[in-house]
C-alpha cells in the first residue's frame, strides 16, 4: 500500500502532464521558427505537349516584387532553361499557379508578346507558332517565357519570369 495522502499521486501525475505539454509547446515553437527561415518556393509554371510536360520556379521573382528592364532581358536570356520538343502538329499547354494568374501573366515568344494578359490558370497555343518565322521563329529551337504581371490589365510591370526552351520535333 502506499504511504501518500489521498489524492497525492495524481497531483504528481498533473506535473508530469503539464511537463510534457509544455515540451511539446515548445518543440512545435521551434519547428516553427526553422520552418520560417527557410525560402518559400516561388510558384511553378508548366509547360505540356501531348503527354510530355516541364515545370520549372521562377527563374527570376515570382515573390512579388516588379523587375528591372534589365533584369527583365537577362532572364530571357537564361542557359538553363528546360527544354520540351514540340511536334508542329501538336497543342502546346501552359499552366501557372493561381497565384500567378491572380497577378495577370502573358507569354512570350523570343522576348515578343505572344498573347495578351490572362487570369486564366492554362493557355493553349497551336506548336506551329512557336517555329512559323511570321512569329518571329528562327531555327529549329524558340525560347519562350511565362512572365507574370502586377495584376492590373495591360500592365507593363513584370514580377516574375519562368524561362523554357522549345524545340522542334519530327
Amino acid at each position: 500500500m502506499t504511504t501518500l495522502p489521498r489524492g497525492a499521486a495524481a497531483l504528481g501525475h498533473r506535473a508530469v502532464r503539464r511537463r510534457r505539454a509544455v515540451a511539446a509547446v515548445g518543440a512545435v515553437s521551434a519547428g516553427l521558427l526553422v520552418l520560417s527561415a527557410c525560402d518559400k518556393p516561388t510558384p511553378l509554371s508548366t509547360v505540356t505537349v501531348g503527354s510530355d510536360s516541364i515545370s520549372s520556379e521562377a527563374t527570376c521573382g515570382g515573390e512579388g516584387e516588379a523587375l528591372k528592364t534589365a533584369d527583365l532581358t537577362k532572364c530571357l536570356q537564361d542557359k538553363d532553361a528546360e527544354t520540351i520538343t514540340v511536334d508542329p502538329d501538336e497543342t502546346v499547354r501552359f499552366g501557372v499557379d493561381p497565384e500567378v494568374a491572380d497577378k495577370r501573366w502573358t507569354i512570350l515568344m523570343n522576348g515578343q508578346p505572344l498573347t495578351e494578359d490572362s487570369a486564366k490558370t492554362y493557355r493553349t497555343v497551336p506548336g506551329s507558332v512557336f517555329f512559323n518565322a511570321q512569329y518571329g521563329a528562327q531555327g529549329d529551337s524558340t525560347k519562350v517565357a511565362i512572365v507574370a504581371g502586377n495584376g492590373k490589365e495591360g500592365g507593363q510591370t513584370f514580377t516574375g519570369v519562368w524561362a523554357f526552351e522549345l524545340k522542334k520535333g519530327d
